[in-house]
């Protein structure tokens, strides 16, 4: 009963904030970039809250924390000195600036500002509503994983939870809503983790602190204690492709298009520097005390399944706190497929629909239309997650394939006044084959799938400069590289 009544009071506090903000979503502007006026808590908070969801806390914590022990914090410490501070630090001021100053809305906007390419907007926005799908699915089915393992809860059910929930003040409120509800959830899941954490370590398996030498001696045994290679190589791909990789999702990025003012981006990024050194080390430190718990990894039908670690880690704890666990997690996951999806849904109906199918429409028939793909959006991914499949096969791969086809021409075009269409072209295309090319080489072996996100990162890069170094230089984009009065 007390879960119910924590849900209940979770689903009450969405229901307001999609009241509150349903007026304020009164334009396609409004809707999908808040009007820009967001300060430095809600713009941190949304940022953070939007890079972690189930799939860190279900999937990748108790993966890398058994594989790596203790050595899996360093993976929450990457997060938030290269996913965060890094990423606000050299991304956000330029971008909030060029796309305030040009009014660009999404990413494949930026692309077609930077790179004057209509064609290239396209392209992208087709590349995201393909990989976000599988990404915003994975989302669905982390929460469920700890519903079915340890709540008792159908897993259907809890899948549509999340489902009604997104939909319910994402379509009502935009990106207004998001904003107020990702700050909402940024408080309930730094409350969440600390809870976690502190009873987690009461427990019998662990038994207080004392059990961390009992960990480093298992770690020991193990031959965790000095890394081998393998697992240097494993962690560094996971730190680059957690962290760096964000830099190239552009429901990440989206983020910066509405902070107010410079003053948000200097206090923007310290807050979401803590709010993802809290989160993501807490997480890891969780994950990595999997081995006080069990002798081996959990499995289904005979196989492996490191997504049922967690679960059954918390499945330790007390009823009252496993609802607070509960909805910890699932404020992460409603806040990540809520990002995925205005940024999926604004990119197809601004960019490919309004944009070069349907050029006629008008601002007013975008903005239903964006409203109804939402819709369409959080539905498709629901039945995507119905059909049951690892949590890390459903989103590792699509990760790394945006990041790759993203990353480069995103980065240099920021700041590379000599990267011009063709070398972004070319390295857009390269990312994106690198990163499919290995993954279909491999038999879609989501172990390697890290290691393949960074090499298709890195290949965008080099042949983004390459291609731009061999061919004519082609005349730099004046207007994007003018400075407002504001940065001047």
């Amino acid at each position: 009963m007390a879960i119910w009544i924590i849900l209940a009071i979770y689903v009450i506090l969405m229901a307001a904030v999609a009241i509150v903000t349903a007026k304020k979503a009164d334009s396609l502007t409004n809707f999908v970039v808040g009007g820009r006026s967001a300060g430095p808590w809600m713009s941190a908070f949304a940022y953070g809250t939007t890079y972690f969801s189930a799939v860190l806390f279900i999937g990748y914590a108790g993966n890398s924390g058994w594989n790596y022990g203790l050595w899996a914090v360093l993976i929450g410490v990457g997060n938030a000195l290269l996913g965060a501070y890094l990423a606000w630090k050299l991304l956000a001021g330029r971008t909030r600036e060029v796309t305030r100053r040009l009014k660009i809305k999404t990413m494949p906007q930026m692309f077609e500002k930077r790179y004057q390419s209509k064609s290239m907007k396209v392209f992208a926005a087709v590349v995201i509503f393909i990989f976000m799908t599988p990404y915003s699915a994975s989302v669905y089915s982390g929460l469920s994983y700890l519903c079915e393992s340890v709540l008792g809860i159908n897993y259907q059910v809890a899948m549509l939870f999340i489902a009604v929930i997104s939909a319910g003040y994402l379509v009502l409120g935009g990106y207004v809503a998001s904003l107020l509800a990702d700050f909402i959830q940024g408080i309930i899941m730094i409350g969440g983790v600390a809870a976690m954490i502190f009873f987690v370590m009461r427990t019998d398996q662990v038994g207080g602190v004392d059990g961390l030498a009992r960990l480093v001696d298992k770690m020991g045994e193990q031959g965790m204690l000095s890394p081998t290679p393998s697992m240097v190589v494993g962690l560094i791909s996971l730190i680059l492709l957690t962290s760096v990789g964000t830099w190239g999702m552009p429901q990440m990025i989206h983020k910066f298009y509405g902070v107010a003012d410079k003053k948000g981006i200097k206090r923007g990024t310290i807050i979401s520097t803590v709010f993802c050194a809290i989160i993501s080390c807490g997480a890891y430190f969780v994950g990595s005390l999997s081995r006080l718990f069990y002798s081996s990894v959990p499995t289904v039908d005979g196989q492996q399944n490191y997504d049922l670690i967690i679960p059954g880690i918390l499945g330790h704890l007390p009823t009252i706190l496993l609802g607070v666990i509960l909805v910890l997690v699932l404020s992460a996951s409603v806040s990540t497929l809520s990002g995925i999806t205005l940024t999926s849904c604004s990119a197809i109906s601004m960019d490919l629909i309004a944009g070069a199918i349907k050029p006629n429409m008008d601002r007013k028939q975008t903005f239903t239309l964006t409203r109804v793909l939402c819709i369409l959006f959080i539905i498709a991914s629901y039945l995507i997650a119905s059909i049951k499949s690892p949590i890390l096969m459903l989103m590792s791969f699509s990760w790394g394939s945006i990041a790759g086809a993203f990353l480069a021409p995103y980065l240099l075009g920021l700041y590379w006044k000599r990267l011009g269409k063709k070398g972004a072209w070319a390295g857009m295309i390269g990312g994106l084959s690198v990163s499919l090319i290995l993954a279909v080489a491999s038999g879609f072996n989501t172990a390697n799938a890290p290691l393949f996100g960074i090499i298709a990162m890195a290949a965008s890069f080099v042949i983004c400069i390459a291609v731009t170094l061999c061919t004519k230089r082609e005349p730099v984009n004046e207007e994007f590289f003018a400075r407002s009065e504001e940065e001047a």
